[in-house]
């Protein structure tokens, strides 16, 4: 099912325009960003705003189909990082010394690992965005 324009409004709109995922804010992307539905349709996840999620192209892309990652910390695997149901500073931290996010929870340190957050190019950015009081 294709995502009206009222829709894709309504999710940037409740996400304040940034990545549910990383945080990094859309106005200042190259690209448009992208409604993730969480529970992937390939799963029959339902295209409902309850199910979709704002996210940055790096995010969305790594996400993927996922619904699940590995604790590295454990060795478990457990649910994704879900924006509509948690709280993202409970499973994050944004370490504002080397821009980097911490997953403090074993959902939040599976969702770093599964969606790349701290690859180079995300941590330069965030480091930008730190220097420039933007995060």
């Amino acid at each position: 099912m294709r995502i009206s324009d009222q829709m894709r409004g309504k999710v940037a709109s409740r996400a304040s325009k940034r990545c549910e995922y990383c945080q990094h804010p859309q106005s200042i992307s190259t690209s448009r960003f992208q409604v993730d539905h969480i529970k992937p349709r390939a799963a029959n996840g339902p295209t409902e705003l309850s199910n979709l999620a704002l996210a940055c192209s790096h995010c969305n892309l790594h996400k993927a189909t996922r619904e699940k990652g590995i604790d590295p910390l454990t060795g478990r695997s457990v649910g994704l990082f879900n924006p509509r149901i948690e709280e993202w500073r409970t499973h994050f931290l944004l370490n504002r010394e080397n821009g980097e996010i911490e997953g403090q929870t074993p959902i939040g340190r599976a969702t770093v690992i599964a969606l790349q957050m701290n690859a180079e190019q995300p941590i330069q950015a965030r480091r930008n965005l730190i220097r420039f009081g933007v995060l």
